[in-house]
């Protein structure tokens, strides 16, 4: 029998990175719409088409998939959120960026999350690492808003200015799980945008 070369190898690595990247989808998917409890690895594992061996040996334990799928989900928003604004905003862009970091609140991504946040509070082994993601993810988020909008935070005040913004967004992102008030979130966020502004210069 030959040796495995190079490019038999790829191939096989390309599936399964896409057979993880399934598994992680699929985990946000089913905690999204059916929370911790009715989000077993069995049914991750059928929504995404691969056998419950082939996501177990992905992920050994239900909480080292569900949060690699929540952190997962989180990198890549925050390179869509990048990638609204290559070049960096200008102080004209404020309120779109104010606007794209409360999109971060209202999606599957932050409904998963929660779903999450809830479980780590009654599992054990669950805990100090959705701990660990949600502090680690938060201060991404955090450096990218600063980033965005151009913020110097030498200035008295313009860490919790910043800070502030994403404690509003998270509330309206909380709101937003019970009922779609998008003219109120609207409202807010081109106020935001005028205070922002007028704080930060």
């Amino acid at each position: 029998m030959g040796a495995v070369t190079e490019a038999d190898r790829a191939p096989k690595q390309d599936r399964s990175r896409a057979t993880r990247q399934r598994l992680l989808e699929a985990a946000v998917a089913c905690l999204a719409e059916h929370g911790w409890t009715g989000s077993t690895v069995t049914v991750v594992a059928e929504r995404a088409g691969v056998s419950r061996g082939a996501a177990q040996h992905h992920f050994p334990t239900r909480e080292d998939l569900f949060t690699a799928a929540v952190e997962y989900v989180a990198e890549r928003r925050s390179e869509a959120l990048r990638g609204l604004f290559p070049e960096g905003a200008r102080a004209a862009d404020r309120g779109a960026v104010v606007a794209a970091l409360v999109d971060l609140y209202t999606g599957p991504l932050f409904r998963a999350a929660l779903h999450l946040w809830v479980a780590a509070s009654n599992e054990p082994q669950l805990g100090p690492r959705v701990a660990e993601l949600e502090a680690r993810v938060g201060r991404e988020t955090h450096r990218i808003a600063v980033e965005l909008l151009a913020v110097d935070e030498s200035r008295p005040g313009a860490r919790e200015t910043v800070q502030g913004l994403l404690d509003m967004a998270r509330g309206l992102g909380l709101a937003n799980l019970l009922t779609d008030d998008a003219p109120r979130r609207d409202r807010v966020v081109r106020q935001w945008g005028l205070l922002l502004t007028e704080t930060l210069g």
